[in-house]
């Protein structure tokens, strides 16, 4: 412990993150840095949880196409100097030896100088692709009433999911210690007091720093592991029987609601991608944007508010069930149960349904875009119609999954 007496804590952002099931959406970007609900990129919910819980001392992991990562990491995330605060992204070096990361855990191995600079007492370690709010003070909390050496933070899932999951078998006479690590088992044991219910791990983690140090040095010489937090080095600490668990469900956020309370979605695919947006765009949103008593923190640059005009023949505008960010313009177009990040353009006599529009889109006169994912810079032609007919867009040459329609960024249209 600090000679304080308090504390002392790292955090540690997990950010290299390829994101292969989010192409074409990744492939000018790394996963954590894929925009979302109009003004955020996926890492600002992570960074925000730890700022909010805090702790002020982060360093973010990055490897894969991290340019705009760490652009907007540097620009927004700017802490106290004074106080010896700071939010860093440190990109893979080869460290320890002409490779980059082979895992999560050989991206802590690789960075243990980050751990042996900051000497904390705790790491909290987390990813940086999930959208939620977390107080990770509570966590730690238990982690240290507990005398773990290594706690997981877990979500309780429908048992018939178990096998989307790793799961955590607990000790029914202890159900905060993890009996076993199970990678997407078919046929697993239900809670003690849910038997419907398994714990999902949530890719969260808290350590003892030097157990963490241990752990990972230890794995990086191991034959045949993977060097993966999930897979190999929380089953070694279970196995050592110095593994606990924390119950999302009995994390209290300032500001929940009782629909939001406790959400969390792994936006791993399109289809949840989507699905997350459509979370916060309902009538009573599932996940809840305006809790400022929990902000997300982000900055999206020097926009002006949205506006919206008639069109040129005086249509009037609509926009229903909608997030419309700074520099939005709907010019007699229409916006239903959409998100327009900045400086999205909607025409005259334009419909956008069902559908995320990242920055710069432009929605030409008379357009129809329906349940359709559009990177940034894309402009849709005028009378052009997209996610109307699925075959259309795949004889285009448009990506077509699940029922969506995405465009890559600055994707054009074909001539008609």
């Amino acid at each position: 412990m600090s000679t304080s007496g308090r504390l002392r804590v790292l955090a540690i952002v997990l950010a290299g993150g390829e994101g292969k099931r989010l192409m074409p959406l990744t492939a000018d970007r790394a996963k954590p840095a894929v925009p979302f609900a109009g003004i955020y990129r996926l890492i600002d919910f992570a960074l925000s949880n730890v700022v909010n819980s805090g702790y002020l001392r982060v360093v973010v992991l990055t490897q894969y196409k991290s340019h705009s990562l760490d652009r907007h990491v540097s620009s927004t995330w700017r802490m106290s100097t004074l106080l010896g605060n700071y939010v860093t992204p440190v990109p893979a070096q080869q460290r320890r030896g002409p490779h980059w990361y082979l895992g999560s855990a050989d991206a802590i191995y690789q960075s243990l100088n980050l751990i042996n600079d900051d000497k904390p007492d705790i790491v909290v370690v987390v990813g940086a692709d999930h959208v939620y709010r977390m107080d990770f003070a509570q966590m730690v909390a238990q982690h240290v009433d507990r005398g773990a050496s290594c706690t997981v933070a877990a979500i309780r899932q429908p048992i018939e999911l178990a096998d989307q999951f790793g799961v955590i078998d607990v000790r029914p006479e202890d159900p905060h210690s993890i009996r076993d690590f199970l990678e997407k088992p078919k046929a697993p044991e239900g809670l003690p007091d849910s038997p419907d219910e398994v714990l999902a791990s949530m890719g969260n983690y808290v350590f003892d720093a030097s157990a963490l140090v241990e752990a990972v040095t230890r794995d990086s010489d191991m034959q045949g592991s993977k060097h993966d937090m999930g897979g190999d080095i929380v089953p070694a600490f279970v196995r050592r029987e110095e593994a606990a668990v924390y119950d999302f469900k009995d994390n209290e956020v300032p500001g929940a609601t009782d629909r939001d309370r406790g959400y969390w979605r792994d936006v791993g695919t399109m289809r949840s991608y989507y699905d997350a947006h459509m979370d916060v765009v309902s009538p009573l949103p599932v996940f809840n944007l305006y809790n400022g008593h929990w902000p997300i923190y982000t900055d999206y640059g020097p926009q002006p508010p949205v506006k919206l005009a008639k069109g040129a023949d005086g249509s009037a505008p609509a926009a229903e069930e909608a997030l419309l960010s700074p520099g939005v313009v709907v010019s007699g177009g229409e916006v239903r149960r959409s998100v327009l990040s900045p400086a999205v353009r909607v025409e005259q006599g334009a419909v956008v349904e069902d559908s995320v529009l990242m920055d710069a889109v432009l929605v030409g006169p008379g357009a129809v875009v329906r349940n359709t994912i559009i990177d940034k810079g894309v402009r849709v032609p005028a009378g052009a119609q997209v996610g109307v007919d699925v075959e259309v867009d795949r004889a285009r040459g448009f990506m077509v999954e699940d029922g969506l329609t995405v465009l890559g960024k600055f994707q054009p249209f074909p001539p008609e």
